[in-house]
C-alpha cells in the first residue's frame, strides 16, 4: 500500500515537471501578465489560474517555470519558433542579398573577361603587324632625300586627316547634340570597351563586399580611372547624387549650370563651368568648361557623359577665370545599369588632362598620377554611394544623437575651409600680407565676415564692432623616404610632440563672447593632454571625424584661466598605407561644448601627398616601421643588413607637405597675431621634420653601428646597466644571453615579452620615462619620440601610485621591490591589467643611482 502510494506520488511529480505545449491564446495570456509583471508570486499565479479558463489543465509550477524562461530569453517552445522563424527569415534575407551581389559581380567579371580577351586579340594584332612592318622596313632601301620625306608625311596625312569640327554655339542644338553624341560613343568605349589600355589598380580585389573593380589607364593622353561597382540604389537616384559633384568630389569648389537644353529620348544637353581646389600651396587651381550629356539607352541604363569644350570639339567658349589654368576633361562619365533585384551597377570613367607642364617639375607627378586621380574622384565617387546606400538601408548606426547626413556636412565643412586657406582666392576676400624677409611661410588674411554666413553666431561675436577678420599661415615642404599615411596617423596620435596648447588657447578664444587675449604663443605652452572621442567614420574606415578633448594641465596660479579643457572637430583621412596613390590628410577645427551642427569652423591641419607611385616591399617595409629604438637594431656594428632592408637603398618616396593654420584676429593685434602665426607655423614645420626623420627608412650603411638614445647614454650601456642592477639587487638573470659582446643585450632586452620601461629619479619633479622597450611601448600605445612627454602618476591609478609611494623607500634601501597587480593608463586613455610589477634602482657605472626601472609582467588591455 505504501509502495502503491509513493509511485503514484512520484509518477504525479513527473507529471507536473512534463513539459507542457502551450496554445497561442495561453501564449498571449501569459504574456500579458509578464508585461505587468514579469515575476510573480505564488499567490499572483494561483489567482492567474483561476481567473483564466484557458490556463485551468496548466499546473502553477510549471507556470513559474515559464516565467523563469520568459525572463532569461528562452520561453516556451511557441515564443522559441517565433523568434527562430524571425531569425531565418533575416539569414535568408541577407542570402539572398548576398546572391544578388555574387550574380551581379560574376556578370561584371564576365564583361570584364570579355573586355579583356578583345585587348589581348588588338594587342595580338598590333605585335603581328608591327613584325611585318619591321621585317619590310629591314628588306627595302631607305630613302632620306628631303623630297621622299616630304612626300610620305603628305601621303600619311591623307590617310589620317585631323578631324576638324565646326564651330559650334549655345544658339545651335544640333551642333551641341552632334557632340554629346560623339563624347556618348567614347565614353561608352572607354567604359566597356578597349579604348584605353586598362590596368588594375593593387590593393582593388573584386567581391561582393569590396569597392568594386578599379584599374588606371597606361600610355595614354592625360590620365585616367576607371571602376566598376554595385550598390544598392536605384539607378536614378545614383545617377542625381553622382551629378551633384560638390557633395562628394572634395576638391570642386563649385559647378555651376549655365545652360541647359532638352534632348531626344528624354536626355538632356548642360554647359557647365566648374572650379577645382589647387592640392597645395606651391601650385595653381584647375577650371573646367565642359559639356554634360544626360540620357538613357535602350536596355534601360543611365549615361551621364561629359567632355570639355575646345576650339577642336567645337562649342561655345567658356567664362575666362584669371586665377585659374584651364584643364581638359576627356570623354568621361557614368553608366548606371539596373540590377536584377534591385540596385544598379555602375561604372566609372574619369579621364583628364591637367596641363602638368604649368606646375614646377617637382610637382608635375601630382597632375600625371593616374592613381591620384583614381583615389582623389572615381573611388571617392563609389564609396560616397556605398555610404548612402548603407545609410538609407540602416546598415550605419550613428551616436550622439547626430544624423548621418549633418556629420556628412561637417567633413565636408572641415575640407572645404581648410581648402579655401591653402587656396586663398581673391574673389573670397583673401589678400596677401607683407612678409619678414623670409618667404617660407605665406601670411593672407580676409576681413570678410561672409565666411561665417549661415552660423548661429554673429558677425560681431566673432569679431568685434572695431574691426578684425582671419589669418592664415600656410607653408608647402618637400619631404622624402617619408610614408604619408604613417605621418599623419602619428601627427593624429601624438598631438604634444608639434602643437602648443596656447595657441590651441587662442584659436578657441574666438568662440566665446568675450575672447580674451593670447596675442603671441608662450615657448613651449603648457603640458596638455589629448582624449580622442569617436563621432563617426566611413564605410571602409578611410576616413574618420572625431572630437579631441585637450586637457590643459597649469604649473602656476596665472596659469590656470588658461589651462580649461578645450575640444576639437577632427578629420582624418588616408592612413590606410596600402591605398596607393592616397592623400593623407588631418583637419581640425576649434569647437565649445554645445557642439551645435550650424557651429562655426576654421579648420587648420596638415595635407600630405605622395609625389612617386607607390611601390612594393620597401614602401610597404617602411610603412610597419616603429617610430622607436627598433630602428637601431636594424645594422649592427659589423654585421650585414637584413634580407628585406637589402634594397632600402632603391627606395625613393618623396611627397608634398602643406600646412595651414587659421587664426581670428582684431585689427589692432592683427602684427602681433600674424608674428605668432608666421613663428608657430615655422616651428611645427621644424617638429614635422624631425618627426619624418624618426619614421624615414633606415639609410645607416654597416659601419655606422647604434645610433644613441636621444638625451640618454648609448643604448648598449642602458640595456648593460639594466640588466646588471637587476641581477644585483634581485639575485636572478633578467635576460639569458649566450654572448655578453656586441649587442646581444640590447636586442633580448628590446624583444623581452614583458613591458620594460625606465624614468627619471628626481625629487623636485614628476617621474618622466625616459626608456622602454618594444612591450613597454605597446603597452602605453606611444613612441620613443613620444615617451619623454609622459609622467608616471599619469598611468598609475590611484591605488597603484599610493602603493608606489609606500613602497618607494623600500625600493631605494633594498634596491627593488615587488608590486601587486593592478591597472594603468596608456597614453590613449585605454585602461592596462597587469599580474605583477616589478621596480627596481638602475645604477651606473660608479654604483650611483641612473633612473628607476619598471617590469610589469603578463599586461593586457582591458
Amino acid at each position: 500500500m505504501a509502495l502503491s502510494m509513493h509511485k503514484e506520488s512520484k509518477q504525479h511529480q513527473m507529471d507536473s515537471s512534463k513539459y507542457v505545449r502551450y496554445t497561442p491564446e495561453q501564449v498571449e495570456a501569459l504574456e500579458r501578465v509578464y508585461s505587468e509583471c514579469p515575476k510573480p508570486s505564488s499567490m499572483r499565479r494561483q489567482q492567474l489560474i483561476r481567473e483564466c479558463p484557458i490556463l485551468s489543465n496548466i499546473e502553477p509550477k510549471q507556470i513559474k517555470v515559464w516565467f523563469q524562461n520568459r525572463r532569461f530569453g528562452r520561453g516556451d517552445e511557441g515564443s522559441l519558433c517565433l523568434r527562430c522563424r524571425e531569425k531565418q527569415r533575416k539569414e535568408a534575407s541577407r542570402l539572398q542579398t548576398v546572391n544578388r551581389k555574387l550574380t551581379a559581380m560574376n556578370k561584371l567579371l564576365m564583361e570584364e573577361n570579355d573586355r579583356l580577351q578583345k585587348q589581348v586579340s588588338q594587342l595580338v594584332y598590333e605585335n603581328g603587324y608591327m613584325r611585318t612592318q619591321l621585317q619590310s622596313a629591314s628588306t627595302a632601301t631607305t630613302d632620306t632625300s628631303c623630297e621622299s620625306v616630304v612626300m610620305s608625311g603628305q601621303h600619311q596625312q591623307q590617310q589620317n586627316p585631323t578631324p576638324q569640327h565646326p564651330q559650334r554655339d549655345a544658339s545651335n542644338p544640333a551642333g551641341l547634340l552632334a557632340i554629346a553624341e560623339e563624347t556618348l560613343a567614347e565614353f561608352l568605349s572607354k567604359a566597356t570597351g578597349t579604348a584605353v589600355d586598362w590596368v588594375q589598380m593593387i590593393g582593388m580585389k573584386p567581391g561582393p563586399d569590396s569597392i568594386g573593380i578599379v584599374a588606371v589607364s597606361r600610355n595614354c593622353s592625360g590620365v585616367a580611372a576607371r571602376a566598376c561597382g554595385l550598390v544598392s540604389l536605384e539607378p536614378t537616384k545614383v545617377a542625381e547624387i553622382l551629378k551633384d559633384r560638390p557633395s562628394w568630389f572634395r576638391d570642386c569648389r563649385c559647378l555651376d549650370v549655365l545652360s541647359a537644353i532638352p534632348a531626344g529620348n528624354g536626355g538632356t544637353i548642360e554647359l557647365i563651368y566648374m572650379q577645382t581646389y589647387a592640392p597645395t600651396t606651391l601650385a595653381s587651381a584647375r577650371d573646367f568648361w565642359t559639356l554634360r550629356y544626360t540620357t538613357s539607352l535602350e536596355d534601360g541604363s543611365l549615361v551621364i557623359c561629359e567632355r570639355s569644350l575646345t576650339t577642336a570639339t567645337g562649342g561655345p567658349p567658356g567664362p575666362p577665370a584669371s586665377s585659374f589654368i584651364r584643364a581638359e576633361m576627356l570623354p568621361s562619365g557614368y553608366l548606371i545599369r539596373p540590377c536584377e533585384g534591385g540596385g544598379s551597377i555602375i561604372h566609372i570613367v574619369d579621364h583628364v588632362d591637367l596641363d602638368a607642364w604649368s606646375v614646377p617639375e617637382v610637382l608635375r607627378p601630382l597632375y600625371e598620377s593616374s592613381k591620384i586621380l583614381a583615389q582623389k574622384t572615381t573611388v571617392a565617387a563609389l564609396r560616397h554611394i556605398r555610404q548612402i546606400a548603407q545609410e538609407t538601408s540602416g546598415e550605419i548606426q550613428y551616436g550622439g544623437g547626430r544624423q548621418p547626413a549633418v556629420l556628412r556636412t561637417f567633413s565636408q565643412r572641415l575640407c572645404r575651409g581648410f581648402n579655401d586657406a591653402v587656396n586663398g582666392f581673391v574673389d573670397d576676400g583673401w589678400s596677401l600680407m607683407g612678409s619678414d624677409g623670409v618667404e617660407d611661410v605665406t601670411i593672407v588674411i580676409n576681413s570678410s565676415p561672409s565666411k561665417f554666413l549661415g552660423s548661429q553666431y554673429n558677425a560681431t561675436t566673432m569679431f568685434p564692432t572695431f574691426g578684425g577678420g582671419v589669418l592664415c599661415a600656410k607653408a608647402s615642404m618637400l619631404l622624402q623616404n617619408v610614408p604619408p599615411a604613417l605621418l599623419v596617423r602619428f601627427l593624429r596620435e601624438h598631438r604634444s610632440e608639434w602643437a602648443d596648447y596656447g595657441v590651441d588657447a587662442y584659436s578657441a578664444a574666438c568662440l566665446k563672447a568675450s575672447p580674451y587675449e593670447v596675442p603671441c604663443a608662450r615657448p613651449g605652452g603648457f603640458p596638455s593632454s589629448q582624449v580622442i572621442l569617436p563621432l563617426a567614420h566611413t564605410v571602409e574606415h578611410e576616413e574618420f571625424l572625431e572630437v579631441v578633448r585637450l586637457e590643459g594641465h597649469a604649473f602656476s596660479p596665472e596659469d590656470v584661466a588658461l589651462t580649461r579643457d578645450m575640444y576639437l572637430l577632427q578629420l582624418c583621412s588616408g592612413v590606410d598605407e596600402n591605398a596607393a596613390g592616397a592623400c593623407a590628410q588631418l583637419v581640425f577645427a576649434p569647437i565649445d561644448e554645445s557642439f551645435a551642427d550650424d557651429a562655426p569652423l576654421l579648420p587648420s591641419g596638415f595635407r600630405v601627398i605622395p609625389l612617386d607611385p607607390k611601390t612594393d616591399g620597401p614602401a610597404a617595409a617602411a610603412a610597419t616601421r616603429t617610430l622607436d629604438l627598433a630602428s637601431t637594431l636594424e645594422v649592427g656594428p659589423g654585421g650585414a643588413r637584413q634580407a628585406n632592408e637589402a634594397d632600402l637603398n632603391n627606395y625613393n618616396l618623396r611627397s608634398v607637405l602643406t600646412i595651414a593654420f587659421q587664426f581670428t584676429f582684431e585689427n589692432h593685434v592683427r602684427d602681433n597675431v600674424a608674428a605668432m602665426a608666421r613663428q608657430y607655423v615655422r616651428s611645427v614645420m621644424a617638429s614635422v621634420q624631425r618627426v619624418a626623420m624618426a619614421i624615414a627608412p633606415s639609410r645607416l650603411n654597416s659601419h655606422m653601428g647604434l645610433k644613441p638614445l636621444p638625451g640618454s647614454p648609448e643604448a648598449l650601456t642602458l640595456a648593460r646597466w639594466i640588466c646588471r642592477s637587476y641581477r644585483i639587487h634581485t639575485g636572478a638573470e633578467l635576460l639569458r644571453v649566450d654572448s655578453q659582446g656586441g649587442d646581444a643585450v640590447l636586442k633580448q632586452l628590446w624583444n623581452h615579452s614583458d613591458a620594460i620601461m625606465c624614468c627619471s629619479l628626481k625629487t623636485n619633479a614628476s617621474p618622466v620615462f625616459t626608456f622602454a622597450n618594444q612591450a613597454g611601448l605597446d603597452m602605453l600605445e606611444t613612441t620613443l619620440v613620444a615617451l619623454q612627454d609622459i609622467m608616471l602618476d599619469k598611468i598609475l591609478d590611484e591605488a597603484g601610485r599610493k602603493i608606489l609611494c609606500s613602497e618607494f623607500s623600500k625600493i631605494m634601501q633594498q634596491g627593488f621591490a615587488y608590486l601587486p597587480a593592478g591597472i594603468c593608463t596608456s597614453s590613449m586613455a585605454r585602461p592596462v591589467s597587469y599580474e605583477q610589477a616589478i621596480a627596481w634602482k638602475v645604477l651606473n657605472d660608479e654604483d650611483s643611482n641612473h633612473c628607476l626601472a619598471f617590469m610589469f609582467i603578463n599586461w593586457s588591455f582591458v
